[in-house]
């Protein structure tokens, strides 16, 4: 019997004979479904969690804080009192679990409705009448930096500020395109101030309510989700329990769709945030909506937005999803603080665009062999299926047809996949040799290597990486800069996610009586860790790249250290390997490279923007005067065209497809026009320019 059997046996063993629920009482049917279901899942993190957590009275205080910051992130709902009340159990959460009670649970929510009812009952009232957006007033945009109201008098005028705030936002975009519109138009109609501040207002009114239809609608079973993800979000960021409809919508993807936007979206601390894009999908082209991006708002067409900040991430995603051809407008905010719509034109999103692809590049005399990897995918269905590493390999061997000086792997905003794909496509670069180790919870390690004998190429090779290479990038990238094999370029750091999770289906052990409460979903779990083959992990600090070269998050901590409850970095022994006999300097290329990044005046307005993106972060007051709004919305905006107009086509930069590629696509018009976008926005990456001075010092 293998180990994970013995584990698999324990366990039911272990909801046959005993669990933390059979030793109370239930009082009803619900309450004995959530009490099986909080009880399966911290069995499993127990006997299959990489670093399970002590349920002690620490736990319990991290899990209380992290349930009260999920129940009311914006601090918009519960009194100090209310805090002050539920306080009482900020060290039973350990209790309870072992009891089988939900006190904490149940008192939290009678409050939660208490307040909602409030809020409910008043904020007709307050979008009744016009506010004045001449005074002096501001809202502080960080929920960490609020305080709970401290009475319900502080509490509505709380949410004064907030549709005040709403309000102000779509009040100066309908004052900017009523503007827009009239310098291209003179049969415009101008409206009044008044009558576009009616409008924004009665635009708030809508969706607060559809906002309190859809508080109506949330069941027991919603927030039972949210407290036992609370519980176990104490054992790490990537460790969540999904009941089983978002079980199917794990890692919601748009590219998956046929119709779609083309872009993956994530929930964080009750925001909704853009965390990749899909090459070549409608968002790609549009290609406004940026990774980092958070999704305020979603309107259909010409139709008024409806507020999604309190939405949850499937509701959502149903109001961006659609039939192609339909347009769909984003209200996001970036980085900077800048609120903009984005219109997007819903289109079939080409899986093909997913893929990985080379061009040949020309500077200088030098080609260069290019390939993007957008993602590290593979058919687990199919053993004959699509692979990246059989594609990478495919690639490489055009491009050596080609006669090329040195291959650039982009590895940029790849978030990882297929772990079997990376051990395969370092492969590629070495003969022979570990990759990487995975240790699991009990200490056992396993060194994964690349037992294929053979080079597909050995040239020279530049890896480059950003803060959103994550994961299987990350374990290539790692490995190729552990072996000299290549030159790893990009931002201070990758990602830094370092660990493995795994589904655990809940109904697998369920028997009996306990058969009725099918099905109850699955819980992810962490349980295995990456170790480069030099011992280091590459979870929390990431990967640190040979070259760096500076980008907008130069001064913005981006990635794992993030997260709440990540685990920490930590080293173990290395393995045996042979390092790659490189005929470049390391040292002379960084200095080279740094001199010509200081003489850059691209990169030098990068680094400078990068800095005031740092201040812009940091700001988080906001002015409700509209002058000032429209100031400060106007700077940003300013901000956002000038970092755009530094990435202009360069002229002696020569892009051209592999020959057999482009017969591949001639005649078919989707393709080709995919094809030329993304030649035109190489065109313009200054970051593949420079690298390029890197593949002809490495000759």
């Amino acid at each position: 019997m293998n180990k994970l059997s013995k584990i698999f046996l324990a366990f039911a063993v272990l909801v046959t004979l005993s669990s933390y629920v059979l030793k109370v009482k239930y009082n009803s049917e619900t309450e004995e479904k959530n009490q099986i279901l909080l009880s399966m899942v911290m069995n499993y993190l127990e006997n299959v969690h990489y670093q399970p957590e002590n349920l002690n009275d620490t736990f319990s205080e991290s899990a209380f804080d992290l349930y009260i910051k999920r129940l009311d992130y914006n601090k918009r709902l519960f009194l100090q009192e209310d805090i002050e009340l539920l306080n009482e159990y900020r060290d039973k959460i350990d209790d309870e679990i072992q009891s089988g009670s939900f006190e904490l649970y149940e008192k939290a929510n009678e409050i939660l409705d208490k307040r909602m009812v409030l809020v409910e009952g008043f904020y007709e009232d307050i979008l009744s009448g016009s506010f004045d957006f001449s005074i002096e007033e501001s809202i502080q945009e960080d929920a960490e930096k609020r305080n709970y109201a401290a009475n319900e008098e502080d509490l509505k005028d709380a949410w004064r500020l907030n549709f005040k705030y709403q309000t102000i936002r779509r009040l100066e975009r309908k004052l900017s395109d009523q503007e827009k519109l009239m310098t291209e138009s003179d049969t415009i109609v101008e409206k009044s101030l008044a009558e576009l501040e009616a409008e924004a207002r009665e635009g708030v009114l809508k969706n607060m309510g559809a906002y309190f239809t859809r508080i109506h609608q949330v069941n027991d079973k919603d927030r039972i989700t949210l407290y036992v993800n609370s519980i176990i979000g104490v054992f790490g960021p990537h460790t969540s329990y999904f009941p089983p409809e978002d079980k199917e919508n794990f890692d919601i993807s748009m590219s998956g769709k046929l119709e779609g936007i083309g872009a993956r979206l994530s929930q964080y601390d009750g925001e909704i945030k853009v965390a990749s894009i899909v090459p070549g999908s409608p968002s790609s082209k549009q290609g406004e909506l940026k990774a980092g991006d958070i999704i305020i708002a979603v309107a259909q067409a010409k139709e008024d937005p409806v507020n999604i900040e309190e939405m949850r991430l499937d509701e959502a995603i149903k109001l961006i999803r659609g039939p192609k051809g339909t347009e769909v407008v984003l209200t996001v905010k970036k980085e900077n603080g800048k609120v903009q719509p984005i219109p997007i034109i819903r289109d079939v999103v080409v899986i093909e665009e997913t893929y990985a692809k080379s061009y040949i590049l020309e500077k200088d005399g030098l080609k260069t062999g290019y390939i993007m990897l957008p993602k590290f995918y593979t058919d687990f269905n199919d053993p004959n299926g699509r692979t990246c590493s059989k594609d990478v390999e495919i690639e490489l061997e055009k491009l050596k047809e080609e006669k090329v000086d040195g291959v650039i792997l982009d590895l940029r905003n790849n978030g990882g996949g297929s772990l079997r794909d990376v051990v395969d496509m370092v492969g590629l670069f070495i003969d022979e040799g570990p990759v990487v180790q995975v240790r699991g919870r009990d200490g056992e390690l396993q060194v994964l290597s690349d037992e294929r004998s053979g080079i597909t190429y050995d040239g020279p090779l530049v890896v480059m990486v950003n803060e959103y290479s994550a994961s299987a990038s990350e374990i290539l990238a790692a490995a190729i800069q552990d072996y000299g094999r290549g030159i790893i370029v990009g931002s201070n750091s990758s990602f830094g996610k370092g660990t493995v999770q795994r589904f655990y289906d809940l109904d697998r052990f369920l028997s009996g009586q306990y058969v009725k409460f099918k099905p109850l979903g699955a819980v992810k779990i962490t349980t295995q860790k990456f170790y480069r083959i030099n011992g280091g992990s590459t979870q929390l600090h990431g990967v640190t790249p040979d070259v760096i070269i500076p980008d907008l998050y130069t001064f913005i901590e981006i990635g794992e250290k993030e997260q709440d409850f990540v685990m920490k970095w930590d080293k173990i022994n290395p393995v045996e390997f042979e390092k790659w006999n490189s005929t470049w300097k390391l040292e002379e290329i960084q200095n080279t490279t740094s001199k010509s990044i200081n003489e850059s005046n691209v990169f030098n307005e990068v680094e400078k923007m990068a800095k005031k993106l740092r201040e812009d972060r940091d700001n988080t007051i906001v002015s409700l005067n509209l002058n000032d709004y429209r100031e400060e919305q106007n700077a940003f905006e300013k901000e956002s065209d000038q970092f755009e107009e530094l990435f202009v086509s360069i002229k002696d930069f020569a892009i051209s497809n592999i020959n057999q590629d482009l017969e591949l696509i001639q005649g078919d018009s989707v393709k080709l026009e995919m094809n030329d976008t993304f030649i035109e926005t190489l065109q313009k990456d200054n970051y593949v320019y420079q690298v390029m001075d890197i593949v002809e010092e490495m000759k």
